[in-house]
Formats: C-alpha cells, structure tokens, sequence
C-alpha cells in the first residue's frame, strides 16, 4: 500500500500479516477482547514469531485481549528488558544488561537562588504578553 493510501477495512488483514511478520515478536500493549492487536498477535504466533502482552487491570475493558493473550501463554512484558532477554537467543547474542538511571539530585541539599539568580531566571523563563499587530 503506497504512502497517501486512503485506510479500508478490507486492507486491515493484509497490513496485519505484514506487521506480524516483520519483527522476530510482536508486542501488544493493549486490546479490547474485539481487537485487530489481537488479529496480528494471532498471525504473528502462526508466523513463529514471540507474542508478548502487556498485563493490565482485569476491571479494565480495555486490557482484556491482553490479559487473555497471558492466559494462553504470550510472554508477560513490564519492561523492556523483558522483550530484550526473550529475542536475544533469535539474534545469537547475549542480552545488555539493563542501563541503570541516574538519581537526581537531592534539591533538599542544594542551596537556594539568591536574588541576582532569580531575576535572571525570570527575564528567561516567563513569557511576556503578546502585543496586538494592530
């Protein structure tokens, strides 16, 4: 389908395969028990691929497709580290391990501006009004 195609629901299964086998998984995020996520997670696991699914509440309607792609075995994702360690056997190397974020820093300790660095702070930072073109 060429860049600029008008979307037509007899065009929805076509783009679907391709999605499911494009990647060596497919994640779904989240999907109602009617959902076309649910259509390319079922292609993808036909197509060999890993079907991941991220969990959701089970009161929200929303997350039912992907609460019931658990049920039938999708590989949990919390993270990406999750997704990271199941593909790395399919690309023949180990996973990274996961970057650790910084802290940031404790404003408890820092002191605070002084009057020469708030002025300065407010001629930066604080918009002023528009004036009328007219």
């Amino acid at each position: 389908m060429p860049f600029g195609w008008e979307p037509r629901a007899r065009d929805f299964p076509r783009r679907n395969r391709l999605v499911a086998g494009l990647g060596l998984g497919l994640v779904v995020v989240e999907a109602a028990t009617r959902s076309g996520s649910l259509i390319s997670a079922r292609l993808a696991g036909e197509l060999g691929r890993l079907v991941f699914a991220v969990p959701g509440s089970p009161l929200d309607p929303r997350a039912a497709g992907t609460n019931g792609l658990l049920k039938d075995g999708a590989t949990m994702v919390t993270e990406t580290q999750d997704v990271l360690e199941a593909i790395a056997p399919l690309v023949g190397r180990p996973p990274s391990p996961a970057t650790p974020l910084e802290e940031p820093p404790d404003m408890a300790t820092t002191t605070p501006p002084g009057e020469d660095e708030r002025a300065m702070g407010s001629r930066h930072w604080v918009r002023s009004p528009r004036r009328s073109t007219r």
